[in-house]
Formats: C-alpha cells, sequence, structure tokens
C-alpha cells in the first residue's frame, strides 16, 4: 500500500498537466472575481461549453471606473522546476487576455503575461520566466517568475475597452 502511495505522489508531482477540461470536469473550484468587488458592473460566467471545454465570457462595463473579468483555479502545489512553458489550447474571440499565476496562492500579487487570440482554435506557447510580477494593473519591482511550484492559474480579460468577449479553454499544460 505505501508503495502505490509513493507512486501516485510521484506522478502526480511530475505530471504536466495543469487542467484538462471535457464534459466531466468539475469546474466548480474556478472562482469568477469581477470588477464589482471595487463597485465595477462588469460580469461573467465559467462553465462548460456544450463540447466541454471550459468556456469564460461575460460583458466588460466601464462604469464606477470598471473594466476587468477574471476566473482563478487554486491548484495543489504543483511542482514545475522541470518545465519552462505554460501550454495554452485555446479558443479565443480574437482579443488579449491575461494568464495569471501564483507561486504561493496567499502572495497579493500574481505573475502575469499578455497572450492575443485569433478567433481559431491555438496552442499558445508561454515561456515562464516571461511572466512579470503585477498588482491592481501595475508591474511590481520585483524579478520575473522563476519559482519551482505553482499554487493557482487563472485569467482575466479587460482592455479598457465597454465589450463582450469569450474564451474557450481546451487544456493547460507545463512543457
Amino acid at each position: 500500500m505505501k508503495f502505490f502511495l509513493i507512486i501516485v505522489m510521484l506522478t502526480s508531482m511530475s505530471s504536466n498537466i495543469i487542467f484538462d477540461f471535457n464534459e466531466k470536469s468539475n469546474v466548480k473550484e474556478w472562482v469568477i472575481t469581477n470588477d464589482v468587488v471595487m463597485g465595477g458592473k462588469s460580469s461573467s460566467t465559467f462553465g462548460l461549453s456544450p463540447k466541454g471545454h471550459g468556456l469564460f465570457k461575460g460583458a466588460i462595463s466601464l462604469d464606477n471606473n470598471g473594466g476587468f473579468c477574471s476566473v482563478k483555479h487554486k491548484l495543489e502545489r504543483k511542482l514545475i522546476k522541470n518545465f519552462t512553458t505554460i501550454a495554452l489550447r485555446i479558443k479565443g474571440d480574437g482579443k488579449n487576455y491575461q494568464l495569471r499565476i501564483k507561486s504561493n496562492s496567499g502572495d497579493y500579487f500574481s505573475y502575469i503575461i499578455i497572450f492575443s487570440t485569433n478567433g481559431d482554435w491555438q496552442e499558445i506557447q508561454i515561456p515562464l520566466k516571461d511572466m512579470y510580477p503585477s498588482f491592481r494593473g501595475r508591474k511590481l519591482d520585483k524579478p520575473n517568475f522563476s519559482e519551482d511550484y505553482i499554487e493557482e492559474i487563472g485569467f482575466l480579460f479587460g482592455n479598457k475597452t465597454e465589450e463582450n468577449f469569450q474564451l474557450m479553454i481546451d487544456k493547460i499544460e507545463l512543457k
């Protein structure tokens, strides 16, 4: 029994899949945070599409200094020191999004990077070393990401424009 437990632990620690969406995925642990936390009026939802992809969609409002919607997922601490890249298989709407990660879910800031979508299914490769620390839209005077673990991953949409958005997510993995 102990041998089996060790194998399971080692397998989960070295797995490169962060989240692989399908019709049976439990998305209840993905948490929405919109600008309403600071008085804004933007809205969004996160769920599964009919084909089992993660579906983050909503509407941005600039009322009351608003302008963003986000969704995040807290992970069990994931060892990533043997990986250099996060690969996203996504289908966006031709707009820009932020990928956000935290090495410690209790940190006040996230490491972020902006990526563009083109309306088709894409695999986007994001070098971890290019993700920079940011808090409330401001780049911090700290080094780029160089941690051994991640505990949270998410997406943010907000392009300083009142508009609808939609991002489908098939898979998030490490490479």
